[in-house]
């Protein structure tokens, strides 16, 4: 069955730097009747390493998907590459995690519904019923999941059985005020995303804000980057600042911060749906 029309493939390689990589990986899209929409590549002097993103439509190419995937496991044998090869047309399905503060749910849910996601949100789950209004007004399905210290391990086991059901493959904690377990990050790899104040581990606590006008910043942030086990320590996917000043009261910085984190996690859950992100270890090459 023929590609359908505007479907495109993403490919994307990292390995060990060395000549003739991006004419060898151009050509085999070419030899397969593949136009070319989008070509990004990245060496790097010190560690050797070369990363690239490839996009191209599928239309006129002439190997089916399995095929496509042989001959790029046996591309990768000669060239020794890591690779990963994703489809437009295969949507991924993503699920919004929050407890009381609606902010980044509402920009993820407005974008979402603008079609500028590049995802499917499916569900909205939260320890709290305060964002059960706000996934109602878009039209998402919601479930409040009550966490407690006694009751953490059958929460995320209900948590994970409903991912599970939905066929989840991306989890954003959109201002969810639960540390996940190990067992619940591990079900996920590198497909978990949390937003927080760039203030860590400065100011760490639960009024970061407060420690911040205290100490008379001059810049505030907020950080996007995927969970792993150790907290707060992920690959960082996007992070942005702004300016303030002694006359920013704790209101003000509260406000500017929650500007900050919902367009740094949004931008980041885009730029990974949009397979722009490869991981190099415990740091991210992301391709604008």
């Amino acid at each position: 069955m023929s590609p359908a029309s505007g479907t495109t493939a993403t490919l994307l390689v990292s390995c060990r730097d060395r000549t003739g990589l991006v004419a060898a990986l151009s050509d085999f899209v070419f030899r397969h009747g593949g136009d070319i929409r989008d070509a990004d590549q990245h060496a790097e002097t010190e560690s050797g390493q070369f990363f690239m993103r490839l996009v191209w439509d599928l239309r006129s190419f002439t190997l089916p998907r399995p095929g496509l995937e042989a001959a790029l496991t046996e591309l990768a044998g000669r060239f020794e590459l890591t690779w990963q090869i994703h489809y437009s047309d295969a949507v991924p399905r993503v699920a919004l995690f929050a407890s009381q503060s609606p902010h980044c749910v509402y920009d993820l849910l407005l974008t979402h519904g603008l079609g500028e996601l590049g995802g499917r949100i499916v569900q909205v789950i939260a320890n709290h019923a305060a964002v059960g209004e706000v996934a109602q007004h878009f039209h998402i399905p919601f479930t409040l999941i009550p966490v407690t210290a006694d009751t953490r391990a059958q929460a995320e086991a209900q948590q994970l059985a409903l991912l599970s059901a939905l066929g989840v493959e991306l989890v954003v904690l959109a201002r969810y005020m639960q540390i996940l377990s190990p067992g619940f990050v591990a079900r996920y790899p590198r497909s978990i995303i949390n937003i927080h104040h760039s203030f860590l581990p400065a100011f760490v606590g639960a009024k970061p804000y407060h420690q911040a006008k205290q100490r008379g910043v001059k810049i505030i942030g907020a950080t996007a980057h995927y969970v792993t086990e150790e907290l707060d320590q992920g690959p960082i996917i996007e992070q942005d600042v702004c300016r303030v000043s002694h006359r920013d009261e704790v209101d003000d910085l509260v406000r500017k911060g929650r500007e900050l984190e919902r367009q740094v996690l949004t931008r980041a859950v885009r730029l990974h749906l949009q397979r722009r992100v490869l991981l190099s270890g415990n740091r991210t090459i992301v391709f604008g």
